[in-house]
C-alpha cells in the first residue's frame, strides 16, 4: 500500500518538474532562440488617449481647441520581447500634443510625442502610431463678461463686525466656444471664514459657474481672463480705549503726589480686529511735571489721535486733563556748603561766594526736613582748563535727605583759578579741596 503512495508522488514531482522544464526552455527559446536573441513580436495598443498641452497659450492668443474634428486618440504598435510586452498596457503609454506653437484658427496637423509613463521600458519598443500626427481644430475664442458673486459662509465671533466685503474685481470675462459661454449668467466664489472669525480674511477663490436658473454649469471648455478673485472680508471690533498721559517726573515732582482727572476717561473706536487686539490705550502726550510747580489746578487741552484705520465711535475729539499737586511745599534754605570738580591739570581754585541761598520744593515733610548743611553747591571747572582770574561759573545743588526734594532755579558762584604752585620738596602739598 506504501510502495503505491510512494509511485504516485513520484509521478506527480515528474509531471511537476517536466512542466516547469517545459517553461524554462520556452523562456530560453523566446529569448535566446533567434541566433541568441529574442524572438520579437508586435503588439498595438488601441485607443490611447492624447493629451494636449499649451491650451492656456492658445487662450491667451485668442484661440481655443474644439473637441469636434479633433483627434481623441491613437493606436500604438510596440516591438519587442514576448515577456516585455506582456506587462505593458494602456495605462503605460503616455501621447502628448503641443499646441504652444499654434497661431491660427482651422484644422491643421501637430506632431504626437509617445513615451512610456514607467522607465523600465524603453521607447525603443515603440514602432509607429497611427494616426502618425494629430489633426486640431482650431476656433477663435468667444468671450463675454458676467458678474463675480461672493458668498460668505461661517460667522464673526461676539463682539465683533464684519465689514464690506471687497473684492479685487466685479466682473469676470470668459473665453470658450459661444454655445458654452453664452449658458453662463453669473460666476460664484465662496468665502470661508470659519467659525467665530475675529480677524480680517483675505483668500483666493476659484469660480464656478452658473446659468441663469441657478444651476451649476461644467467648467470644461471656460477659459477666464484671472484664474482667481482676492476676496477679502474685514472683521472689527468694537473696543473701549483708555486714554492716558505720560508724565515726566523729575525729584521733588512725583506722580504720586498728583491729583488728575482726565475727560474722558475712555473713547470707544471701531477698527480692524488684528490691529486693535493689542491696543487698550491712547497716550494723548506728555507732560513734564516740572512745569506745574507755583501754580494750583492746571487743565491742558490734548487732541485724541486713534490707530489709523480705526473709527472714533464716540466723536470726542479732544480731552482735557485737570492735575495738580497733592502735597507740595516751597522753601528756601541758605548754605554754605561749596565745592567744585573737574578742577584742570596745574590749576588751583579757591570759591569766592561764601553764602547762598537755595529754593528747594517737594512734599511738607521733605523740605521741612532739609536744613543748610544738606546743600551743597557745586562748580564745574571742566570748562577753565586755560583761564586765570575770577569767574562767574555755572553751579549745581546737592540735596543729602532721604527725602524727595527738588531744587528750582539757577545758580552761579564766584570762582577764583589760577595756574597751581609747586610745593618744596621737603613739605607735602595741600589736599584739594572737597569735590576735587
Amino acid at each position: 500500500m506504501k510502495m503505491r503512495e510512494t509511485m504516485q508522488n513520484r509521478k506527480i514531482l515528474y509531471i511537476l518538474l517536466a512542466i516547469l522544464v517545459s517553461i524554462v526552455f520556452w523562456i530560453f527559446v523566446d529569448m535566446f532562440g533567434n541566433n541568441g536573441s529574442y524572438f520579437s513580436k508586435e503588439i498595438t495598443i488601441t485607443d490611447v488617449p492624447i493629451t494636449y498641452t499649451g491650451e492656456d497659450d492658445l487662450a491667451d492668443r485668442g484661440l481655443m481647441l474644439v473637441d469636434d474634428g479633433t483627434t481623441a486618440t491613437v493606436d500604438v504598435t510596440l516591438s519587442g520581447a514576448r515577456t516585455t510586452l506582456a506587462h505593458i498596457g494602456r495605462e503605460d503609454l503616455r501621447v502628448t500634443a503641443d499646441l504652444t506653437d499654434v497661431t491660427g484658427s482651422g484644422t491643421q496637423t501637430i506632431s504626437l510625442d509617445v513615451s512610456f509613463l514607467d522607465s523600465d521600458f524603453s521607447n525603443g519598443l515603440i514602432q509607429r502610431r497611427s494616426p502618425s500626427r494629430a489633426t486640431v481644430n482650431i476656433s477663435e475664442l468667444y468671450s463675454k463678461t458676467v458678474d463675480i458673486i461672493c458668498e460668505v459662509v461661517g460667522n464673526v465671533a461676539d463682539g465683533y463686525s464684519a465689514g464690506e466685503l471687497q473684492l479685487s474685481q466685479d466682473t469676470l470675462e470668459i473665453r470658450g466656444q459661444q454655445g458654452d459661454v453664452d449658458a453662463v449668467s453669473y460666476v460664484l466664489v465662496t468665502l470661508d471664514i470659519g467659525e467665530d472669525a475675529m480677524e480680517t480674511v483675505s483668500q483666493s477663490l476659484e469660480f464656478s459657474y452658473y446659468d441663469a436658473d441657478g444651476q451649476l454649469l461644467d467648467s470644461a471648455g471656460m477659459h477666464p481672463t484671472v484664474d482667481t478673485v482676492e476676496a477679502t472680508l474685514p472683521v472689527f471690533v468694537i473696543k473701549e480705549l483708555t486714554l492716558t498721559v505720560n508724565f515726566v517726573e523729575s525729584a521733588g515732582a512725583r506722580v504720586s503726589n498728583l491729583s488728575y482727572e482726565i475727560f474722558p476717561l475712555t473713547i470707544t473706536v471701531s477698527g480692524d480686529a488684528g490691529l486693535l487686539r493689542d491696543i487698550d490705550t491712547i497716550n494723548l502726550g506728555d507732560l513734564d511735571l516740572l512745569n506745574l510747580l507755583g501754580s494750583g489746578a492746571n487743565r491742558h487741552t490734548f487732541p485724541i489721535i486713534i490707530p489709523e484705520g480705526c473709527e472714533n465711535l464716540s466723536g470726542v475729539t479732544r480731552a482735557t486733563l485737570t492735575v495738580e499737586f497733592v502735597d507740595m511745599s516751597r522753601a528756601q534754605v541758605t548754605t554754605e556748603n561749596f565745592s567744585y570738580v573737574n578742577l584742570p591739570d596745574g590749576k588751583q581754585a579757591e570759591i569766592v561766594t561764601q553764602q547762598m541761598t537755595v529754593s528747594i520744593f517737594g512734599t511738607a515733610s521733605d523740605v521741612a526736613a532739609v536744613a543748610g548743611g544738606d546743600v551743597t553747591v557745586v562748580a564745574d571747572l571742566s570748562n577753565y582748563s586755560g583761564a586765570s582770574g575770577t569767574y562767574t561759573v555755572p553751579a549745581t545743588i546737592q540735596v543729602d535727605t532721604a527725602g524727595d526734594v527738588g531744587v528750582s532755579g539757577t545758580y552761579n558762584i564766584q570762582v577764583t583759578i589760577s595756574d597751581a604752585e609747586e610745593a618744596p620738596a621737603d613739605e607735602p602739598s595741600e589736599p584739594n579741596p572737597p569735590g576735587e
